[in-house]
């Protein structure tokens, strides 16, 4: 079952006499990047915390937001009057050189994170435990989302490989057409330019085999049909590096489709090999969700 980087996820649980609520998005990435957003008192935690995401979501770009609900409990706080000057400072500045009214200034910058703190905010080890439950469970709503984003990767996957397969049908319906052609235009040509009767024919046949064998696909199809064949099981592999690995089966797909085109010297088969670029094409795209 494919899983999608982009997902959702979300969760809100009282840990003792506070109230955490946790946003996470994930879009695709190459690895495992985090945007973490969360109170000064979870610092000390922060990496166990990017931590816990990485062993949970293994891949993409993170942005996760943990924020701690007003419970209506009043609680003794501590004002940041360092962060609050650094604040204040250059806006009462600016406000003078605009001749603004700047009276209202510290109200505004008292809203500003972190200016002024819970002096009562930390986490026992009790709560560390429960609060690590939390984020497991934003996570795990995280991994559903992207399981049901999964399935419609897959369904478009699959449909990608069904039409390159298609198209390699009627690849292998031309192809004996394809070298007759070549053979009666070699002939044509040898006709037209020597003469019918000034040329050994045993040794033209020999020259017309050596030169279709040259350009033979047989080979490229043989292994484009595996190549896709492969590309379904690993669609139902349950590793996270799934996506990994259908990008690098496509450049396999794509080695045998730019070789096929390369060989053929046929219009309605470079038709068909455009179309299954194209195909090739809109499956990486979608490659690129894959975890």
């Amino acid at each position: 079952m494919l899983k999608s980087m982009t997902g959702f996820g979300r969760a809100e649980r009282n840990v003792g006499d506070k109230t955490f609520l946790i946003d996470i998005k994930s879009l695709n990435g190459k690895q495992f990047e985090c945007s973490l957003k969360m109170p000064a008192f979870l610092k000390p935690f922060e990496f166990d915390i990017r931590k816990r995401l990485s062993e949970k979501l293994q891949r993409g770009t993170i942005d996760c937001m943990i924020s701690l609900k007003n419970t209506g409990t009043a609680k003794p706080v501590t004002v940041n009057i360092s962060l609050a000057k650094a604040y204040f400072e250059p806006i009462a500045a600016l406000s003078r050189e605009l001749g603004l009214d700047d009276s209202h200034i510290l109200g505004n910058i008292l809203k500003l994170p972190e200016v002024i703190t819970p002096t009562s905010d930390t986490l026992t080890d009790e709560e560390w435990k429960a609060f690590k439950a939390v984020v497991d469970e934003a996570a795990d709503d995280l991994n559903v989302h992207r399981l049901e984003e999964g399935k419609v990767l897959e369904a478009d996957l699959l449909q990608r490989i069904s039409n390159i397969e298609k198209h390699q049908t009627t690849i292998e319906e031309k192809e004996p057409l394809r070298q007759q052609k070549i053979r009666e235009g070699l002939i044509k040509a040898l006709e037209e330019n020597v003469g019918p009767e000034s040329y050994d024919k045993n040794r033209l046949e020999q020259e017309i085999i050596y030169y279709i064998e040259k350009i033979d696909i047989s080979e490229e199809q043989v292994r484009l049909r595996n190549h896709c064949d492969y590309f379904r099981v690993l669609l139902q592999e349950n590793s996270n590096e799934v996506g990994k690995k259908l990008s690098f089966l496509l450049q396999e797909i794509g080695r045998e489709i730019n070789t096929t085109g390369a060989k053929a010297y046929d219009a309605v088969i470079q038709q068909s090999v455009v179309a299954m670029k194209d195909e090739l094409e809109k499956a990486k795209e979608q490659v690129l969700n894959v975890l």
